[in-house]
This record gives C-alpha cells, sequence and structure tokens, in this order.
C-alpha cells in the first residue's frame, strides 16, 4: 500500500473507532447492534494497516540518531494504538479487569490518548491524500482487503468466545457483562451528593405551559403503584435487569398538562446533571422509588431515580429534583453531563 494511503487509511480508522465508540454509549436498543459491530471491526482492521505502517517506518525507529519530533509522535502513537487493541481484545474476551478502573475504562482512555497523539503526529507529518494514491485496482483491493480483515477478525473473536465459553461469551450486545441483582453503585464523574433529607425534598414539575406542581416524596411514595422491568446497561460494562417500582412520567405530566408545543421533558438532578427525552418517550419512563420490592438506597439514586427503558445507564438521572417541560430540544445537557457536581449540589 501507497505510503499516503496507509496513513490516511489509518487516520480514517481511528477517527471511525472514535465516532463509533461514542456513538455506542448513545445505544440501548438491540436495534443499534451494527453500531458495535463497526466499531469491531473498524478497530481490528488497524492491525493490517498498523503492520504495512510499521513495515515502513522501523528503519527511522531502530536509528534513534535519526529521531525526531515526528518520530516521537510516531511511536507514541503506536504504542497506544497496540494498548487500545490490546485492552479491547482482553475486555471482549475476558471481561478483564472488573474493579474499577475496569478493562472498559483502560480501553476508552487509552483511544483518547491514541486520538491525541495521532492528531500530533498528524500535525507534524501532513501529507494530503492525492488522487494517484488512490489510482489503480490493486490500492482499492488493499482497502477492501483492510475491511475484510478486520471483519475476519472480528467474527474470529466471537468464535473463539463461543468454543471456550469465556466471559465475553455472555456479554450483552453492548458488550457489558450480567451482574445479576447486585449491581454496582456507580457515581457520574464529579456526582457525589450527601444522602437527600426526605423530609424536606421535593419534587418540581414545571414549564412549556404547565400547571406548575410541587410533590413530597410521602405523596409520591403514597402514589407509587407503577412497575415496569427494565434494562439498567452502564456505559462502564455491566448491565442488570430489574423491576422498578414507582410512579409514571406520563401520570404526572397528566396532573401538570403541558401545552401542545411541548417537545421534550428535562430531569434534573440535585448535582445539576440533567438529560431530556422526547415527550413521546418520557410519557413510559418511570420515576423509580423502588428496585426489587426495596427502596432505592441512596447510591442508586435515593429518593427518585429516572428509568428510560432502552437508554444506557448515564441517562438514568438519580437523586431527581426537577422536570421540565420544554418547547425545543436541550442542547445545554451535554455540557450538564460533565460539569454536574463541581459547584456542589443543588438546593
Amino acid at each position: 500500500m501507497r505510503p499516503r494511503l496507509v496513513d490516511w487509511t489509518l487516520f480514517t480508522l481511528v477517527v471511525l473507532a472514535l465516532l463509533s465508540g461514542f456513538g455506542s454509549f448513545l445505544v440501548g436498543q438491540p436495534a443499534g447492534w451494527w453500531v458495535f459491530v463497526l466499531h469491531g471491526i473498524g478497530g481490528l482492521a488497524l492491525c493490517l494497516v498498523l503492520f504495512w505502517k510499521v513495515r515502513r517506518v522501523w528503519p527511522r525507529i531502530a536509528e534513534p540518531g535519526r529521531w525526531d519530533q515526528g518520530t516521537i509522535a510516531s511511536v507514541l502513537t503506536l504504542v497506544t494504538a497496540l494498548l487500545v487493541l490490546a485492552t479491547g481484545g482482553i475486555w471482549t474476551t475476558w471481561q478483564w479487569p472488573v474493579q474499577f478502573p475496569n478493562g472498559l475504562w483502560w480501553h476508552v482512555a487509552i483511544g483518547l490518548g491514541l486520538a491525541l497523539f495521532l492528531l500530533v503526529h498528524v500535525a507534524l507529518r501532513f501529507k494530503p491524500l492525492r488522487r494517484r494514491d488512490l489510482r489503480g485496482r490493486r490500492a482499492w483491493l488493499q482497502l477492501l482487503g483492510v475491511a475484510a480483515s478486520g471483519g475476519l477478525l472480528w467474527v474470529g473473536n466471537q468464535v473463539l468466545n463461543q468454543a471456550l465459553v469465556t466471559p465475553g461469551s455472555q456479554r450483552r450486545f453492548t458488550g457489558s457483562r450480567n451482574t445479576g441483582d447486585d449491581f454496582p453503585v456507580t457515581m457520574w464523574m464529579f456526582d457525589n451528593p450527601a444522602p437527600l433529607d426526605l423530609s424536606s425534598w421535593r419534587l418540581r414539575i414545571y414549564g412549556a405551559g404547565t400547571v406548575a406542581r410541587t410533590f413530597t416524596y410521602a405523596q409520591l411514595l403514597e402514589d407509587a403503584m407503577d412497575q415496569i422491568e427494565a434494562t439498567l446497561d452502564c456505559t462502564s460494562g455491566w448491565y442488570t435487569t430489574q423491576s422498578w417500582q414507582g410512579v409514571s412520567v406520563g401520570r404526572l405530566l397528566g396532573q401538570v398538562q403541558p401545552m401542545g408545543g411541548a417537545v421534550v421533558v428535562s430531569f434534573r438532578s440535585i448535582t445539576g446533571y440533567r438529560w431530556s427525552l422526547p415527550l413521546s418517550e418520557a410519557t413510559d419512563a418511570l420515576l423509580a422509588t423502588h428496585v426489587a420490592g426495596q427502596p432505592l438506597t441512596h447510591g442508586h439514586g435515593a429518593p427518585l431515580r429516572l428509568v428510560a427503558p432502552g437508554r444506557r445507564g448515564f441517562q438514568w438521572i438519580k437523586w431527581i429534583t426537577e422536570m421540565e417541560v420544554l418547547t425545543e430540544h436541550d442542547l445545554g445537557k451535554w455540557g450538564a453531563i460533565f460539569t454536574s457536581g463541581i459547584l456542589g449540589s443543588r438546593e
């Protein structure tokens, strides 16, 4: 493969892996299985391209006297790429390590490092892709071979898992492992509020022409008769299917009568964390007070946690204090999830 085609194929595969990896965190429905497959195939296709790349640059790497800033960036990119492949393979096969920071966490963290080093490498060694780099049947057959190699390695990993009955063979389509009924307590980034006083806690519902209402915990508890079975699939690599009990969001919205132009419902935590759901989806969600027949613990979001079937764990807001009905989509939630908890609890 021509040198520039190798470099740009490597860059494209890394970008594909980053985008599909980020996208996979937003997929909780089985219909989105292809995002995870694409991530795996794109990542494993790096193996062949890295082989071509190393074979070309090895003479320079092998002689420290020829090193420059670009060489350092190249070596760092190569090392992190190999570590990304290794951590991905270990996690999808053996689901190790399990305790935080687990294998998936390392895979994601090193993947972000790979993106950084690759950008530095591109900045120092940038050479645009030319038409003649793609000219000829051989170039296109090589690109097809890269894609095929990724597919074959991905299938090989699945076959190996099934044949050896590895922990990876028991994964959900998202790659998460089943923790059973004893699912762990996880905190999102800076979120770590003190336990809430149930006697003074309130849920406020307002916005978009609603008749604003405030509910006490005792009031919600009296009405917590709705139940659904839903799978909590955390982006840190585990899942659990539980029976959740509480108050239907649809019933609560019926009490505040949102206006016709309402589009989404935003759920907000005492930490400042928030996420929104389309109105049609929100009506089927649940504000849970209990799980598996027991009151929620503080770590699991007491007094009130959003249960959003088909969504990933980071979208199941904990310690909810507000519901706001909006007439437009809430893009600010993307900033809130990365800054919540920094300024402390919201009162």
